[in-house]
């Protein structure tokens, strides 16, 4: 039997004007906007739809400002097609947008997230400010080619795979010097490699600093075994316990993102139609790579899917 998976973005999906068009055509996703501005202290709002990007795109900023653009596009889609909603089986979220999947499939709350999300931001980008580091994406090798890539440039420093992205698109994270190495013998092995606009080395050791500052906030959000099975990052596997969760919540900073074995996952539990909920068009794409076929629908701001 067919089964619908809604998707969430991560990090990077960010741009100026996102949730705009939301905020002014549903109430509710307005008032997701107005709630987040009494919970963070600041007018994410403005800071969404007016920039300055370079502040958007900051750690600290950008989480929070997803998270929320991701659930008023939910509100989007509970408004014009209420049955996808009620009606979906599975859930997953590309690193930040775990807490997505999770706040949708009510194992926490919007509140509870959104406070969380925001220690996630400063503390990620506290450990990334404490040590040089950045992302690379290696393309046209597969993971044993980008494995070797990640061995040969941990001479020049700390490095290895932080996202399994799709077929083809797998990122490595790591200090700057292993990092500029990595792309050398990424082209050098007939791939290509593209430096990410990111602040650090996330889902990696290097994040380590940060995975205690995130339990201590975990420790205090209200967690509840999800209404709606939502697959992990770090496993590609389902969770139901709360301390379960939390527990991989922290893990999820320093260990690699498996999208591409999350969306096999749920593929084999049978979803068959996945509606990316969020921001851009990124898990579309991905999803494409490793389901050619498989039908995905985006619902964000842009009113032309």
């Amino acid at each position: 039997m067919s089964k619908t998976a809604l998707l969430f973005p991560g990090q990077g999906a960010q741009h100026v004007g996102m949730g705009k068009r939301l905020a002014e055509q549903y109430p509710a996703a307005k008032a997701l906007f107005d709630q987040a501005n009494d919970v963070l202290g600041y007018d994410l709002a403005k800071l969404c739809f007016e920039g300055p990007a370079d502040e958007l795109d900051s750690t600290i900023y950008s989480q929070p400002a997803l998270f929320v653009c991701s659930l008023a596009a939910l509100e989007k889609l509970r408004a014009d097609s209420p049955d996808v909603v009620l009606g979906c089986e599975m859930s997953a979220g590309l690193s930040l947008g775990e807490y997505t999947a999770l706040v949708f499939s009510g194992a926490m709350s919007f509140e509870d997230g959104l406070r969380v999300v925001q220690r996630r931001g400063q503390a990620m980008q506290a450990a990334a400010d404490a040590t040089p580091s950045g992302m690379v994406s290696i393309l046209l090798l597969d993971r044993d080619a980008v494995q070797k890539v990640c061995d040969d440039a941990a001479a020049h420093g700390s490095i290895q795979i932080a996202n399994y992205l799709c077929p083809g698109n797998i990122v490595v994270s790591g200090e700057n010097a292993a990092c500029e190495r990595a792309a050398e013998l990424a082209e050098a092995a007939g791939g290509r490699a593209v430096p990410l606009a990111v602040a650090g080395a996330f889902h990696t050791p290097i994040m380590k600093p940060a995975d205690d500052q995130l339990r201590e906030a975990l420790s205090s959000a209200d967690i509840k075994a999800p209404e709606i099975p939502v697959v992990s990052n770090v496993d590609a596997d389902v969770h139901t316990d709360p301390e379960e969760i939390r527990n991989i919540l922290v893990q999820q900073v320093l260990q690699p993102v498996r999208w591409e074995d999350s969306i096999r996952r749920m593929m084999d539990d049978g979803c068959t139609e996945f509606y990316e909920v969020g921001p851009g068009k990124v898990l579309k794409g991905l999803t494409k790579r490793i389901a050619r076929k498989t039908p995905i629908t985006t619902i964000n701001d842009s009113f032309d899917e």
